[in-house]
Parts: structure tokens; C-alpha cells; sequence
């Protein structure tokens, strides 16, 4: 039965210690012996999937999420993963501006080039190939190499030797602001044949994602942010703390049943729950299932969520006997359908108890707190706890409340890879939390690891992942136009934390990447520091 009303927010943990793995990637097009591999008739592709194969999702538990630095391309020729060599003829690049801070560029190969890689397909068909009649190595012939290999392979070679020399050439232009992995030759490969067939030159397209622009409006608009950060009244150290102390008193208390009286304020009782919604016309009254609860047990003192009226409505009520009261649903409500919402609720008195306390002294000392010897030990380790406790939500609450501001003064036109890999990295983490808790099949994960599935969610949760990386890119500027450094030493610190958390979890990790995943929450706990030190806060009670 959901009576309670309140809610709950998952806060960013920009905590460098925090636990890091990483989520392997899989499903690379990439660069075979001296030739790309390309489907006929498809479009080229040489992005990198970011989500994993089932049995690689499985060996990660947690991922990051955060995109505080972008990784562009230091230079084209690393990034492709091929040596970028002295072409005889220079190409023409031409470059488009498209939406989603995305380039096309449109390549031009003269026939003087697409000429020399012909050459050179046929020398390596010459070390390779074994013709009869010839020994291996030996020079043959043109036109019997031709004949013996086939006149259409020969041309898909000559196609693909040149598109992995040039490729690098045309990169040039975006080399510093073409993100990785997200380079995609668009041009099906059958009319890059055709055109070669025909013309002996070559014109394709890329399309390539490069670092958006942070737009701030208004201008350097960080620097004087007015934060208000709402606390729940629960965190407050000293209401936390009275509770405490009440709910452990309570917990050493002995039960007892009640034949001779009614509910009072600090009874427990087991009620059987059902609620209607009130209408004129009966014909239209329904009920409410989320309302509804057999055996549910009640402490009378944890009545704070629950629907206006409701505790008021029971006290009195004996064993075995049902009331029926009506109630209205405030518009609080966490649950939307029940705003406002006039309801009749039955309820039937199944059980009834009461506590027997022991006195509040230092005899129960060590039944509150295992090891203390006096009640005033226990109530000072309590209120430190709660202290504890309410610090660390205000600066969550806090964090919280300044990147939901940065959001609102960026202007971010996201790329498309962006938005798939970090909308793809919160499905893996979620898939992982319900594999962890549910143990799925084989069966199962392949449902859920389908494509269906995972645009499913990148569509639903769209706007959310959108705001996470305009958030992130933010930080990210406010780090580079701040000049914010943090020391070597704690880099060194955290990243051999990390990886001795790794080895612990005997799980495998990539040094290197782990290494930038911790510069990057350095960094982004950097600018959080930061932010907060020039920021106006102002903390409300909710």
C-alpha cells in the first residue's frame, strides 16, 4: 500500500574515491592487414559501439558517466589507427557545418592518387598471391595477376587501399575537434566502385562529431550564481538525532498484545486497507489498488507521509472493529493520478500492541549502541552521526542545485555519438543493477540487451541524458576557463586506489582509462569546490 508520500533523488557522487569501473566495448569496424573491411552496398562505418556483449556486461558492476573532458582526436592518423603517408597528388576536402555540432566532409580524390594505390594493390597481390606456374615473390605478369585474382576484387582493394590512405588526409581539418570514435564514411561503398570504375577518381563523405561549443547565457554566468538548496526536515542533525535515539529505545521495547482498550499515539497495530474514490454517481466510483493493503503494520508514531486525516481517523478503533472515513489526497502527492483526489477508506483492526519501554538510562547503553557504557555516550555518538549525515546532504543538495543551474545557462547542440554513449553507459549501469538484483537468463539479457530495447530507453529518457551532458560540459568549461589544477599526487593516489579496488573485485581494467576516469572526477569535483566557494546558498527546510 503506498500511503506514504514523499520522495527521493539520486545525487551526483563526484567523490573521487568512488568505486571505478569500466564498461568494455566491443563491436569494432576495423583496419585488417592493409585493407578496410566493408560490406558491399552499405554504408562505411567506422564508429565504435559503446554498449557490450551480454557476457562483457556481466564482468562490470559500476560505471562513470561523467564527460568533463571531451576526447578529440590528437591526430588523425593515431585516431584511425593507420600511419598517414605522402600521397602524390593532394586531395580536396570540402566541409559543411551540420546540426548536432556535426561535420561533413566531402573528399576528393584525384585520379593521380587513386592511380598510385592501384599500383600498390597490385604489388601486394604479387607478394601474396600464389599464381601457377610463377613462384612465390616472383613478378606477374599485369594482366595474368588480374585474371587469376579476379578483375572485381582487385578493384574493391584498390577502393579500400584508398580510402585508408586518404582518410587520414581529410581528418586533418578536424584534428582537435573531432571526437573519438565517431567518424562514419557515409558513402555506399558500390558507388565508390562505380565511381572509380568509370572516372578512376574517387569523391566520398564523412561525417564526423566534434566538440560542441558552450554557450553561456548570460556570460560567464557562473560567476555569480544564487543557489537555494531545499533539505528534507528529516536530514536535520538534531530531528535525526531525536529520532534516533527514539526508534533504537523502541527497538529493545517488548510488545504487548491490547484487549482493553482502543489505538493510541504510540501503538502498533495490523490494519486491513482499502480505499474508493467518491462520486455522486455510484456508477463512476472505482477503486484505488495503490490505496489498498492486507496486514499492514502501522507504528502510530511514523505517521508523518501518511494522507492527511488518516491517523486522526483510526485512534479508537479496537480489535476486530472497521471504520469508514473519507479523505482528500493533497496535491503534494507523490503519486500524480491522486492529486486532489476525494476518497472513502475502510479499514478493519486485525491486531492491536503496545510497547513496554525499559527506562532511558545507562543501563540500556549498550542494547542502543553495542560498546557504549552510559546514555550519554550513545546520545553524543548519535547526534555526530546525524551531523554527519546532514552535512553530506547539503553538499550533495548542493551540488545538486548548482549543476541544475548550470544547466539552465548552457545552450549545448549535443553530437549524436555523445548522446548515444552516455545514454548508452546509463542503460549498461541499469542493466547491471537488474541483473545484480534479479539474476537474469540468458534469455532475459538478450531481451533486454536488444536494440529495441535500449533505443526504447535512450528515447524515453532523452531529455535526462541530454541535461546530464550539458551539466558535464559545463564543468568541464568552467575547469578550463578557471585554470583549476589538482595535484599529481592525488591523481597517483586515487587511480592506484582504484585499480587495487579492481584487482580486489578481480575484475580487469585498462590502466590508461582508468587513469582519465579519475582525472575526470578530479576535475569535476574540482569545479564543484569551486562553484561553491563564489556562490550565494541559501538552505530551506522542506
Amino acid at each position: 500500500m503506498e500511503l506514504c508520500s514523499g520522495s527521493f533523488r539520486t545525487v551526483q557522487n563526484l567523490n573521487p574515491r568512488r568505486f571505478l569501473h569500466t564498461l568494455p566495448c566491443t563491436n569494432f569496424v576495423i583496419l585488417r592487414t592493409s585493407f578496410l573491411q566493408f560490406k558491399n552496398g552499405a554504408s562505411i562505418s567506422l564508429k565504435l559501439s559503446s554498449f557490450t556483449r551480454q557476457n562483457q556486461l556481466l564482468q562490470s558492476t559500476q560505471y562513470i558517466g561523467n564527460l568533463y573532458r571531451f576526447k578529440v582526436l590528437a591526430s588523425s592518423s593515431v585516431a584511425l589507427g593507420t600511419e598517414k603517408d605522402r600521397l602524390p597528388g593532394d586531395i580536396k576536402v570540402t566541409e559543411t557545418e551540420e546540426p548536432n555540432s556535426r561535420v561533413r566532409l566531402q573528399v576528393d580524390v584525384p585520379p593521380v592518387v587513386c592511380e598510385d594505390c592501384y599500383r600498390r594493390v597490385i604489388v601486394e597481390f604479387m607478394k601474396q598471391a600464389k599464381v601457377p606456374g610463377f613462384r612465390p615473390g616472383k613478378n606477374v605478369p599485369e594482366s595474368i595477376l588480374i585474371s587469376y585474382v579476379g578483375k572485381k576484387n582487385v578493384q574493391k582493394a584498390t577502393v579500400e587501399s584508398i580510402l585508408k590512405r586518404t582518410l587520414p588526409h581529410a581528418m586533418s581539418s578536424v584534428t582537435g575537434r573531432a571526437l573519438q570514435d565517431s567518424i562514419r564514411i557515409v558513402t555506399k561503398f558500390s558507388e565508390l566502385e562505380e565511381t572509380y570504375s568509370s572516372l578512376g577518381s574517387i569523391r566520398y563523405d564523412v561525417i564526423v562529431d566534434v566538440a560542441p561549443a558552450v554557450i553561456w547565457n548570460p556570460e560567464n554566468g557562473y560567476k555569480n550564481l544564487k543557489i537555494v538548496v531545499e533539505i528534507d526536515s528529516e536530514v536535520d542533525s538534531q530531528i535525526a538525532y531525536e529520532q534516533e535515539l527514539k526508534r533504537r529505545h523502541k527497538s529493545i521495547g517488548t510488545l504487548r498484545i491490547l484487549t482493553d482498550r482502543g489505538l493510541q499515539i504510540g501503538d502498533l497495530t495490523v490494519l486491513d486497507i482499502s480505499a474508493t474514490t467518491i462520486d455522486q454517481d455510484e456508477s463512476k466510483v472505482q477503486k484505488i489498488p495503490s490505496a489498498e493493503s492486507k496486514g499492514f503494520h502501522f507504528d502510530t508514531e511514523d505517521s508523518v507521509k501518511l494522507v492527511p486525516g488518516f491517523l486522526d481517523s483510526i485512534i479508537g478503533i479496537q480489535r476486530g472493529e472497521t471504520k469508514s472515513f473519507p479523505l482528500v489526497f493533497p496535491e503534494s502527492w507523490k503519486q500524480e493520478n491522486l492529486r486532489g483526489v476525494h476518497a472513502q477508506f475502510t479499514v478493519e483492526c486485525k491486531e492491536l500492541f503496545y510497547r513496554e519501554l525499559p527506562e532511558l538510562d545507562d543501563s540500556i547503553a549498550d542494547k542502543l549502541i553495542p560498546g557504549c557504557t552510559t546514555l550519554e555516550q550513545v546520545k553524543e555518538l548519535l547526534l555526530q552521526r546525524c551531523i554527519e549525515v546532514e552535512q553530506t546532504a547539503k553538499e550533495q543538495g548542493t551540488d545538486n542545485a548548482i549543476l541544475d543551474q548550470l544547466c539552465k545557462m548552457v545552450e549545448v547542440d549535443v553530437p549524436l555519438s555523445l548522446f548515444e554513449e552516455q545514454g548508452r553507459q546509463f542503460y549498461g549501469a541499469k542493466l547491471l543493477q537488474i541483473q545484480a538484483q534479479m539474476k537474469l537468463n540468458e534469455q532475459q539479457l538478450a531481451s533486454l540487451s536488444s536494440p529495441k530495447a535500449v533505443n526504447e530507453y535512450l528515447e524515453d529518457q532523452k531529455e535526462n541524458i541530454v541535461n546530464v551532458i550539458k551539466q558535464n560540459l559545463a564543468v568541464g568549461d568552467i575547469y578550463r576557463r578557471e585554470n583549476l589544477q589538482f595535484s599529481t599526487e592525488d591523481l597517483v593516489k586515487e587511480v592506484e586506489n582504484s585499480i587495487a579496488e579492481f584487482k580486489r573485485q578481480k575484475q580487469e581494467y585498462d590502466e590508461e582509462r582508468v587513469k582519465g576516469q579519475v582525472q575526470e572526477i578530479l576535475e569535476g569535483a574540482k569545479v564543484l569546490e569551486w562553484l561553491r566557494e563564489h556562490s550565494e546558498i541559501k538552505y530551506t527546510t522542506r
